[in-house]
């Protein structure tokens, strides 16, 4: 009989012991979830705060003055080629179109010769008869940055000591030189770059992309050189001297280099030169067709930037408010505080787009599409941090701590 009353209270005890446990557990997950919350929360506020600031900078930046031009020397512009994409000949035509009195070469280059982009290049000749268009086709690679090795190919035909780079799916105004030109012609200015807007192919995708570049990245470059804390430099457009280039060393140094635009922007700061950027845009033609190729570049820009600048990456999720307020109201079982924030970041961020488009003057559409890329991107801002692979151009490499890249073979 004790026996069975000595078991019965062994059995009391552990049973009261595990009922307490299971309570402290609860209790625990219920602490540290309000504690996710609260910081969830607090980067909602903290983005909410910084989308607002970005809206009214964007304004301010684009509210300056361009520069006009003292002369007009001589430009080459090179321009390397890949494949034929979407809008390539009224990208390629918008450079012949310009208000500029000065000479000017086109410079365009494949590595293949049978590349179809040359078939455009001929369009382009019809077009404009009295350009003057010189085309190299070389397939001699110097490293995985296959880019600049089409470029380092190019350069002994370049003609002229002013020399403007710019990626083949950009498209600009009429008066893009002269403004360039004038920016570079200040003192103490090494290089010019401009920043740029998305610009879709046809199609849902593209359009998504097109979020991503006007309304994520465009306010994060504006607001990180309004606080000295950017150091930008662009392939939609590098314009340099020819002395320049000499003095950081030729660009053979950027055929390992993933960002090598970034990278030569360094490289001219590094001999106390200047790099500017000018109070306009140009347009970045957007041709992701599939969610699969808009993914892989949004990795690749995003795992880029947290190679060559790991603070500004994190610094970066401030630019995910709405993902943040979700979240906090996910984690806090849909507390009554939480919502506002929902509420916020999305009036913050529709803000954001109308300011947006009023800077660079184009329509407001598309308004129900900005909430759901930023849930994309903020996914995409998480993904980042898991790989150093990216694929560009249907070649798979690894990025080190230097941004530099190692081709990889696909399993």
């Amino acid at each position: 009989m004790k026996s069975l009353l000595w078991f019965a209270c062994l059995i009391g005890l552990l049973v009261a012991s595990g009922l307490i446990a299971v309570e402290g557990a609860l209790r625990g997950e219920h602490l540290i979830l309000m504690a996710l919350a609260f910081l969830c929360g607090t980067g909602a506020v903290f983005g909410i705060v910084y989308t607002v600031l970005a809206g009214a900078l964007i304004g301010r930046f684009f509210a300056r003055t361009t520069s006009e031009p003292t002369s007009f020397p001589p430009v080459t512009i090179v321009k390397p080629l890949h494949g034929d994409e979407w809008t390539l000949l009224s990208n390629l035509s918008s450079f012949c179109q310009q208000d500029y009195p000065g000479p000017l070469q086109f410079l365009f280059g494949v590595h293949d010769s049978e590349d179809p982009a040359l078939q455009t290049v001929e369009q382009l000749r019809l077009l404009h008869p009295d350009a003057h268009i010189t085309v190299v086709a070389d397939a001699r690679l110097y490293g995985p940055n296959r880019k600049m090795s089409n470029i380092l190919n190019m350069l002994p035909e370049a003609q002229h000591d002013v020399l403007v780079f710019a990626d083949s799916d950009v498209s600009v105004s009429p008066s893009y030189l002269r403004n360039v030109i004038g920016e570079l012609q200040k003192p103490g200015v090494g290089l010019v770059t401009c920043v740029y807007r998305g610009q879709p192919d046809p199609g849902f995708w593209p359009r998504l992309s097109a979020k991503a570049t006007n309304y994520q990245f465009l306010p994060g470059v504006v607001t990180g050189l309004a606080f000295g804390m950017a150091r930008p430099c662009f392939g939609q457009t590098i314009a340099m001297r020819r002395e320049t280039l000499e003095k950081i060393g030729g660009f053979a140094q950027f055929v390992h280099h993933l960002a090598e635009d970034h990278a030569i922007g360094e490289a001219v700061r590094m001999i106390g030169e200047k790099v500017v950027i000018p109070p306009f845009t140009v347009s970045h033609a957007c041709v992701e067709s599939s969610v699969t190729k808009l993914i892989a570049h949004e990795l690749r820009w995003s795992r880029t930037i947290r190679t060559i600048t790991p603070v500004a990456h994190l610094g970066s999720s401030l630019m995910h408010p709405l993902a943040f307020a979700l979240l906090a109201t996910a984690f806090s079982g849909g507390a009554a505080w939480a919502w506002p924030l929902v509420a916020a970041a999305l009036l913050a961020r529709l803000a954001l787009k109308v300011q947006s488009d009023h800077a660079l003057r184009q329509a407001y559409s598309d308004l129900w599409l900005l909430p759901l890329w930023d849930i994309v991107s903020f996914l995409i801002f998480v993904t980042s941090f898991f790989s150093t692979r990216v694929i560009w151009r249907g070649f798979s490499f690894e990025v080190d701590g230097d941004g530099l890249l190692s081709p990889v073979q696909d399993e």
